[in-house]
């Protein structure tokens, strides 16, 4: 399954690497691409939306 997102306030490469580990915690070999200049996130995983959806945000990032 691919997911693309927009995460309103991942600001720089730090943020993206933060809500790649999160996403990684749940799913090792999850395929993640984050760019924080446009907010998007790109996710390919085995795992459900809501539990990825469940990760970034518990990782303290909104999803709009």
């Amino acid at each position: 399954m691919i997911l693309q997102l927009t995460v309103p306030n991942m600001a720089c490469s730090a943020c993206g690497e933060t809500i790649t580990k999160a996403v990684l915690a749940i799913d090792p070999a999850a395929q993640v691409q984050t760019d924080p200049k446009t907010k998007l996130v790109k996710i390919e995983s085995q795992q459900s939306e809501t539990a990825i959806k469940e990760a970034i945000t518990a990782a303290g990032y909104t999803i709009a």
